[in-house]
């Protein structure tokens, strides 16, 4: 039975099938009809179904259709536990993310491993065992996982990388600040610090690690061009493992005591910092870091921090999860690399980063140190 017609509106909320119905005066079974081309509707009223459908901006409910017709949809995500500054942020952006689809049947399978680099292999193989339909990772050595991501994508399994890459490889697409960039803007920073012809080094997680690798490659470029006869002495790999980059770090600066800079392009500082202060060299050296958690505040504060990158780990798994989940449910394919912008953050802007992130309490209670 015909209602009355009602003129066609737009309106803020997303436009059902229902508010078709009432813009045409028909029921809600002939809008079901003619949008999911069924049977028994006459093609005019198809036609003037599927205009007005358009005009109001009406969009399916993907996701819904999709879930009816299998129980749940299971993403696995398999990234590190430390360094915990940061991977807690990005595993809590993924959650965060994923929880307001949780009613529709969305569950996220968590396969984490100990350190960047090591048992990611056997976190992501035994991940791949299991019945998932999309797997976010965080790769330390891509060229180890190559065989594992094109396993997956065989399958049907698309794989997003979030703060790292894995170049060369049939992965979906990866999310991450600009590395290069990231070291680049660190070397800028550093050389203007810094008098001519002044000694530094960096320390890194592991350079055959994508974003390490980069990282250390930008600051390496830009350093010299902002620090006249600026040298790079010594490039540690730490794998962001805190006793190696202390002891490394302190073997280093008591056999160099020249340095006058130090660039850490992993969030593993603290052991950095902690290195510096035995040797009593606090205020002596430069130090650039990466990232933004609690246990850094004072470090800034006081100036034995000079600066940090903050590469927005939150915002990286947040949209990895929106990624991997609308390619999954709508076919929307994203471009190969999600770049974010880094941040600088300094003493003069600190309490700024603080307010914005809702950490202003947690530097204060002391979490992370």
């Amino acid at each position: 039975m015909e209602k009355k017609p009602g003129a066609p509106r737009k309106s803020s909320r997303p436009v059902g099938m229902k508010d078709l119905a009432e813009a045409l005066g028909v029921s809600i079974g002939t809008i079901d009809r003619a949008l999911h081309n069924k049977p028994g509707i006459n093609p005019e009223t198809r036609k003037k179904v599927l205009r007005i459908a358009q005009i109001l901006g009406y969009r399916p409910n993907m996701a819904a259709r999709y879930l009816s017709s299998r129980r749940s949809l299971t993403i696995g995500v398999s990234i590190p536990l430390e360094i915990a500054y940061f991977y807690d942020d990005i595993r809590d952006g993924i959650f965060e993310a994923a929880s307001a689809f949780e009613p529709l049947g969305v569950r996220l399978l968590y396969r984490p491993f100990m350190v960047l680099g090591q048992e990611e292999v056997e976190a992501f193989e035994d991940i791949l065992r299991e019945d998932i339909q999309g797997v976010v990772i965080s790769p330390g050595y891509p060229a180890l996982l190559k065989s594992r991501i094109e396993k997956a994508v065989r399958r049907g399994v698309p794989v997003v990388c979030v703060a790292t890459d894995a170049p060369g490889t049939r992965r979906l697409t990866s999310i991450s600040v600009d590395p290069y960039a990231n070291g680049s803007i660190a070397g800028e920073l550093m050389g203007q610090f810094l008098p001519a012809r002044s000694k530094v080094m960096i320390v890194t997680g592991m350079q055959a690690t994508v974003d390490h690798g980069q990282k250390v490659q930008g600051f390496r470029q830009n350093f010299p061009r902002f620090c006249s006869q600026g040298e790079v002495v010594s490039v540690i790999e730490a794998h962001d493992e805190e006793s190696e980059a202390y002891e490394k770090c302190r073997h280093i600066l008591r056999r160099n005591p020249s340095i006058a800079g130090i660039y850490v392009s992993t969030a593993n500082s603290l052991p950095v910092i902690r290195a510096m202060e035995d040797l009593g060299l606090v205020g002596k050296i430069k130090v650039i870091s990466t990232d933004f958690f609690p246990a850094m505040v004072p470090l800034i504060e006081s100036g034995k921090i000079a600066a940090t990158i903050y590469q927005r780990p939150r915002e990286q798994g947040r949209i990895a999860f929106q990624t991997i989940y609308r390619f999954l449910i709508e076919g929307i394919r994203p471009p190969a690399h999600i770049q974010l912008d880094p941040a600088i953050i300094m003493r003069s802007n600190l309490e700024f980063f603080l307010v914005k992130s809702g950490r202003r309490e947690d530097s204060q209670s002391g979490w992370g140190k």
